[in-house]
């Protein structure tokens, strides 16, 4: 495989994670999203190990070959990376964006839902050093200023930040948390067997924000009618999603990757139009397609420069 896939594979991650708004929505209208968010999480997790233990293992593990350099043995230091990345990605970042949008706007929340992308192109910048062209920090702001119209199709007026604080700094924290746990998984990517490692994070999230959710009283009963979407999004928009989000960080970083996956908005609100027919601005079909502008330009090969 060539450097590209890796593009391919942020893109095609964000789409199948940009589903899982709508089938969210539909599932949390009889469950709790606590138990929606450990539920999905843990079929996830069930699904990648039954893959693990599966003659298909083996082909996924032989598609995901690359020219990079990747490592079989996974150590205690790279547990303990998985620690971390368990306790901000899938424990820490869900219950606090569950809290906070309960103490917030849809507007403030769909504004600051975007800090996830800066706080990833931020940490990536500061701690791992990464760096990228001129052409790939015209992307970036293409996409940030892309997104930031396409959820809050532009209603700035509707904001009320210093208000709901104590729900917008959740949010926001959910967000960074997220970052962490992006650029932290970049270490685990290195693994050829990305397909345990993904395994272990959904199985180990999911069944901590479960055992949360039974502790604190919240029954774990799943409607059968819930059932499909729960299952659609724990397989799709959680398993594959992350494996094709991993795939994408072991080829062009933690900056690039966490930024193309921010079109996972914009196919989130596609998805919605489609299933819950809702309504598409002027403004967010615009953001969208400069979304896309700023994804080709990070595509896109560099023109040599002439001597």
């Amino acid at each position: 495989m060539t450097h590209h896939w890796g593009y391919v594979g942020a893109i095609a991650s964000a789409v199948l994670f940009g589903v899982s708004s709508t089938l969210n929505k539909l599932a949390l209208e009889d469950v709790n999203p606590l138990v929606v968010a450990g539920s999905v999480y843990f079929i996830g997790g069930l699904l990648l190990f039954g893959i693990h233990l599966s003659p298909l293992h083996k082909r996924l593990l032989t598609l995901f070959e690359t020219p990079t350099e990747t490592e079989t043995v996974i150590s205690k230091k790279d547990y303990r990376t998985l620690a971390f990345v368990v306790l901000f990605g899938s424990i820490l970042a869900p219950v606090m964006l569950l809290y906070g949008l309960n103490e917030t706007t849809a507007i403030n929340a769909s504004l600051l839902l975007n800090t996830e992308s800066f706080f990833t192109v931020l940490i990536a910048l500061a701690f791992l050093k990464e760096r990228g062209l001129r052409k790939d920090y015209l992307a970036i702001i293409l996409l940030l200023v892309g997104i930031v119209f396409l959820t809050t199709k532009g209603e700035f007026h509707k904001l009320t930040l210093s208000t709901e604080v104590t729900g917008n700094l959740l949010v926001v924290g959910a967000c960074f948390s997220w970052g962490i746990d992006n650029n932290l998984s970049q270490f685990l990517s290195k693994k050829r067997d990305i397909v345990k490692v993904t395994g272990l994070k959904c199985s180990i999230g999911g069944t901590v924000l479960l055992s949360t959710a039974i502790l604190l009283g919240i029954s774990p009963r799943i409607p059968i009618t819930s059932l499909p979407y729960i299952f659609s999004v724990g397989a799709f928009s959680i398993a594959f999603s992350i494996l094709l989000f991993l795939f994408s960080l072991r080829e062009i970083g933690s900056m690039r990757t966490g930024v193309v996956f921010s079109l996972s908005s914009m196919f989130g609100a596609l998805f919605a139009f489609i299933v819950l027919r809702e309504i598409l601005s002027p403004i967010q079909l615009l953001a969208g397609l400069v979304m896309l502008i700023g994804v080709y330009i990070l595509f896109r090969k560099p023109i040599p420069t002439q001597e």
